[in-house]
């Protein structure tokens, strides 16, 4: 398992970090860990498999 920060993720799915705070607070991308500071990290194919849904659905 590979972990993101959320500055990675949100550049993975092109979007803000504040963008990528939200979806895990609305449970829409659930982190695995969180860091020293707090901050969500999360399981890169999940991230993956969201952007792929959100692509399908019409964007993110």
């Amino acid at each position: 398992m590979s972990l993101m920060n959320v500055e990675e993720v949100a550049t993975f799915l092109g979007v803000q970090e504040s963008r990528v705070e939200r979806l895990e607070r609305e449970s829409l991308l659930t982190a695995k860990e969180k860091d020293e500071q707090g901050r969500p990290l999360f399981d890169r194919s999940q991230v993956e498999s969201y952007k792929s849904l959100a692509e399908r659905l019409g964007g993110l």
